[in-house]
């Protein structure tokens, strides 16, 4: 047999061991990416709060969120003690024939910070799965008799094989065999809905859509739907008994101002919200769905079905994921989190708008709400020069390669010059994120600011030359 690395092995392993690694065992293409554009460089010692300590010293302000899990930002105190009360107590773990009083709790508290009936949840592992248990749950509800979905050309649901499929956008670059019957609408166009649904109809005129999915604000393009467009769609999904889904994985607890996006706008309530991410306070592995007690019942509650869909993940009543998840869901209430993403967006909101307009030429648009933002970057035509000589059948066939060279360039140079670490999305027009965790402070929200506007004052093209010489040649 092999050697096995232990776990002392494992953490005194140096960068380059690591790549090795991984072009071994885990993807030889991944390290090649994430290197060329710029991360990965280096291993991290610890992390708190809103910053990353590298082994090589380095105080990292991280503006990531975590693509979204870290509102709590990194071993938030009451995260941790959570964890390790769960541990010390040898509280057990999972056991699916057990009650759990973990999941008992959260499932109430869940139903308390959610409006109207949400007040059925379902627990399983990640975001994806929440989306796919949501569809499941649609279609139960409708007894087979429906056979058509619907959602937004922009979107962003997971990566699985259902999932993905119900992904609209650049994520997505080959066609591959998902749940049957998957219709597109416009995204924030309440024509377009009604023109889709009219195009699915049987012969008596009756729809034949079992539900529509939709993010009410997409964290991977920074574009949101208007409370018009909600309403409406809560109307015509209503009048047509259509499961109406709003996919919150990235923006609740929080994010963008209100507990979720879509409890800014009084009385609006879905058939069903997914969540994820932030939702295990950074540490815990668990999304959920929450449906309508209405739609809920008629699917599952019954003794036919009810084990079918209350224990139909493995790890159902895992203690120490849901554990988490109470403590975490506590915090964002009690820490009030709207309110900290307000705060924030009181200083970045301005302040973008600001940097926007002393750099006209490389900005083309800033979008965003509460600590979410969308830097929109653009650059010179030397670019394009550059791209051509890239391999034939590589990265050169990526539609949004311009831009996220562009992208890349930045936020290189925060990272590198800055010691801010920022992202950008690979859907829609690839921007900049700006996310923090929800436990900065202005502060920190005025550093970034100050490092966007000095990164950028060097002008796009000593940014692109820099970073094609250190980091794209080596494709």
């Amino acid at each position: 047999m092999a050697h096995l690395v232990s776990l002392e092995e494992a953490e005194k392993l140096d960068v380059e061991e690591v790549h090795e690694l991984y072009r071994t065992y885990i993807n030889k293409s991944q390290v090649r990416l994430m290197t060329s554009f710029g991360f990965g460089r280096e291993l991290v010692d610890h992390a708190e709060g809103a910053y990353i300590y590298t082994r090589d010293g380095r105080k990292i302000l991280d503006f990531t969120g975590g693509v979204g899990v870290l509102n709590h930002g990194h071993n938030h105190p009451r995260i941790l003690a959570a964890r390790r009360r769960f541990q010390e107590q040898r509280r057990m773990e999972v056991h699916k024939t057990y009650f759990s009083p973990y999941l008992a709790a959260l499932g109430n508290n869940l139903a308390a910070v959610l409006p109207g009936d949400l007040n059925r949840s379902f627990l399983p592992n990640s975001g994806a799965e929440a989306v796919e248990g949501a569809v499941k749950l649609a279609y139960k509800y409708h007894g087979g008799r429906r056979n058509r979905i619907l959602r937004a050309d922009s979107s962003f649901h997971g990566k699985l094989l259902g999932s993905g499929g119900l992904t609209g956008g650049a994520q997505n670059h080959f066609e591959f065999p998902t749940i049957p019957g998957i219709g597109t609408f416009e995204y924030d166009d309440i024509g377009s809905v009604r023109r889709v649904l009219a195009e699915n109809r049987d012969a008596r005129g009756r729809s034949e859509v079992y539900a529509l999915l939709i993010e009410p604000f997409s964290a991977s393009t920074m574009r949101w739907c208007s409370e018009k467009f909600l309403r409406e769609l809560r109307e015509l999904c209503t009048a047509e008994d259509i499961v109406l889904i709003f996919d919150e994985i990235y923006t609740g607890w929080g994010k963008t101002g209100s507990m979720f996006y879509f409890t800014r706008y009084e009385g609006l309530v879905p058939d069903v919200v997914t969540t994820s991410k932030s939702f295990g306070g950074g540490k815990s592995s668990i999304s959920a769905y929450v449906a309508r007690e209405p739609v809920f019942r008629k699917a599952y509650d019954n003794m036919g079905d009810a084990m079918t869909q209350s224990t139909s993940t493995t790890y159902y009543g895992f203690g120490e994921e849901t554990a988490t998840a109470i403590e975490a869901v506590c915090v964002a209430v009690e820490d009030d989190y709207p309110g900290r993403a307000r705060a924030l967006e009181a200083v970045l909101r301005p302040g973008l708008e600001r940097i926007r307009k002393t750099h006209p030429d490389l900005i083309a648009d800033v979008r965003g709400s509460g600590a979410l933002y969308g830097v929109f970057l653009s650059g010179g035509p030397k670019v394009l020069d550059l791209i051509g000589k890239l391999p034939a059948g590589d990265l050169a066939r990526d539609p949004l390669i311009r831009t996220k060279i562009i992208t890349a360039a930045v936020i290189d140079t925060l990272y590198r010059k800055h010691d801010v670490y920022t992202y950008n999305t690979l859907n829609g027009r690839s921007p900049l994120v700006v996310s923090p965790p929800l436990v900065a402070g202005p502060e920190e929200a005025e550093h970034f600011l100050g490092a966007l506007d000095a990164t950028l004052a060097e002008g796009m093209n000593r940014l692109l030359g820099r970073f094609i010489r250190e980091r794209v040649s080596s494709w």
